[in-house]
């Protein structure tokens, strides 16, 4: 699969996963933008974050485990492909 496949993909998933389809297009959403926090746009919780690691087990095999790991993968589009394509190389 093509990065910007993934990318599309993903943002598909956020924003049908996460309740967004009012908000966003997948086109809305800027690959290095931050996902979460006080200067996302996008504005996901934590229980957007649940439910984005059992997306990206249930759609690329990848598990999230922790807290920190979580926020550090979860950050934005680009960390999220980061991380799919790093554990599928393992």
């Amino acid at each position: 699969m093509e990065l910007a496949e993934l990318k599309l993909q993903l943002k598909q998933l956020i924003i049908t996963e996460c309740d967004k389809e009012d908000d966003f297009a997948p086109e809305d959403i800027i690959d290095s933008e931050p996902l979460f926090g006080s200067q996302s746009r996008i504005n996901l919780d934590s229980l957007d974050a649940l439910q984005l690691s059992l997306v990206l087990k249930q759609h690329f095999g990848i598990k999230v485990e922790g807290s920190k790991e979580t926020r550090k993968h979860l950050q934005s589009i680009d960390t999220i492909v980061d991380f799919i394509v790093s554990e599928r190389k393992k």
